[in-house]
C-alpha cells in the first residue's frame, strides 16, 4: 500500500518535507503541495514530483486522494489545520508548534479524545537526533547518576524579521529545548525565571532562562538569535557521577597559516536533516499502523511546550520567577 502524503506548506520547511516524502520514505508518495501561493507551490511540487497541487488547505486534507497530511505552513495555522485533519480522519504531521496559545492546544487535545485515537505527531525532530537519543540512554543506562542541570544553548546567525523579540526567542525557538529536555529527563516543570543581557547596538540580546523541574532539577536555556557566528546546538547533562555533553558535528576541519578551523552550519537544515528523515519515517509508519511512535511527540507535549512559553514570556517581560501551572494530564496522553 502506498500512503498518498500532502504537504501544506511550501517554504523552507515544507519544501524540506516534500523531498523526504519523495525521495526518503519508500511506501508513500508526494500526492500534493499546497500552499496560498500557487506559484511557490508549483515550484516545490516540480522540484521533487508530486502529483498536484491545490492553494485551499482544508480543501487539500478532504480529498480522497490524500490518505496523511504535513502541516508546515505558518504557526497561527496548525491549529485549525489540525483540527481538519482530526475531523477528516487523517493523521498528521505537524511542525511545532501546535500552537503558541495552551487554550488551542487544549481544544485540539479535546478533539483527539473524542475521536478516539491519536491523530497528530508533533514535529519536535530533536527527539530523532542521535546526540539526545545517547543522552537520554547514558541517563537511563545509571551512567550518570541522578540527573542534576541540563545546560543548553541555541544559537542563531540572525534574527529572522527585524521586529524579532525577546518574547519571541522564547516562544519561537526555545520550545525545542522545553520539549527535549523534558523528553530527556522524563520529568515537568515548575516554574521559569528568564533574561536578557544587554547588547551594544539595537539587535534583540540573548535570552536566559533558569528552569525548575519536578525532581528539583535545574535547566537553563539560552537562546541567542544574533550570535553572528553560525547555528549551534549543544546541551550537557550534568548526573551526579558524571556528565554527557552533544559535540558539534564537523566532518572536516582545515589547517592553514598556523590556524585550525571548522565551519559552522547556516541554519538547522543540515544538523537536523537525518532526525527530520527518522521522524517522518516514524510517522510513515503511525499512518499506516494505526500506532503512535514511542519517540515522538503528541499533543499533550505541544501543550506543555505552550505554557512553559507562556509563563517564560511573562518571567521575562515582568522581570520574576513564575510558576508553571498546566492542567491535569489526560489519561489518554498518558
Amino acid at each position: 500500500m502506498t500512503i498518498r502524503i500532502a504537504v501544506i506548506g511550501a517554504g523552507l520547511m515544507g519544501a524540506d518535507h516534500a523531498r523526504i516524502v519523495a525521495e526518503e520514505l519508500p511506501g508513500a508518495s508526494l500526492q500534493l503541495v499546497c500552499d496560498m501561493d500557487e506559484q511557490r507551490a508549483r515550484s516545490v511540487a516540480d522540484a521533487c514530483g508530486a502529483n498536484d497541487i491545490a492553494t485551499d488547505p482544508k480543501g487539500a486534507i478532504a480529498r480522497q486522494d490524500v490518505d496523511a497530511v504535513i502541516i508546515a505552513s505558518p504557526d497561527f495555522t496548525h491549529a485549525p489545520l489540525s483540527m481538519a485533519c482530526i475531523g477528516a480522519g487523517k493523521r498528521v504531521l505537524c511542525e511545532k508548534p501546535l500552537s503558541q496559545a495552551p487554550a488551542d492546544c487544549i481544544a485540539v487535545m479535546a478533539a483527539e479524545q473524542k475521536a478516539g485515537a491519536k491523530f497528530v505527531q508533533l514535529g519536535f525532530m530533536r527527539r530523532y537526533d542521535r546526540s539526545y537519543q545517547e543522552m537520554k540512554r547514558a541517563l537511563e543506562d545509571g551512567r550518570l547518576g541522578r540527573a542534576l542541570m541540563v545546560h543548553n544553548f541555541h544559537r542563531n546567525v540572525e534574527t529572522p524579521a527585524a521586529d524579532f523579540t525577546g518574547a519571541m526567542a522564547i516562544t519561537n525557538s526555545a520550545p525545542h529545548e522545553f520539549d527535549v529536555v523534558r523528553y530527556v529527563l522524563g520529568t515537568e516543570y515548575t516554574a521559569i525565571s528568564a533574561f536578557q543581557p544587554r547588547r551594544s547596538d539595537a539587535r534583540v540580546a540573548p535570552v536566559v532562562m533558569v528552569l525548575e523541574t519536578v525532581d528539583g532539577q535545574l535547566v537553563n536555556i539560552e537562546i541567542n538569535n544574533n550570535a553572528a557566528y553560525g547555528y549551534d546546538v549543544r546541551a550537557e547533562l550534568v548526573g551526579e557521577r558524571g556528565t554527557v555533553a552533544i559535540n558539534n558535528v564537523a566532518y572536516t576541519r582545515t589547517e592553514s597559516a598556523l590556524t585550525q578551523s571548522t565551519t559552522c552550519d547556516a541554519d538547522w537544515r543540515t544538523r537536523y536533516y537525518d532526525a527530520y528523515r527518522r521522524q517522518n519515517r516514524d510517522f510513515l509508519r503511525f499512518v499506516m499502523t494505526g500506532d503512535f511512535p514511542v519517540t515522538a511527540s503528541d499533543c499533550w507535549d505541544g501543550y506543555c511546550a505552550a505554557v512553559v512559553a507562556e509563563a517564560g514570556v511573562v518571567a521575562l517581560k515582568e522581570g520574576r520567577r513564575t510558576p508553571v501551572r498546566m492542567i491535569a494530564k489526560p489519561e489518554f496522553y498518558a
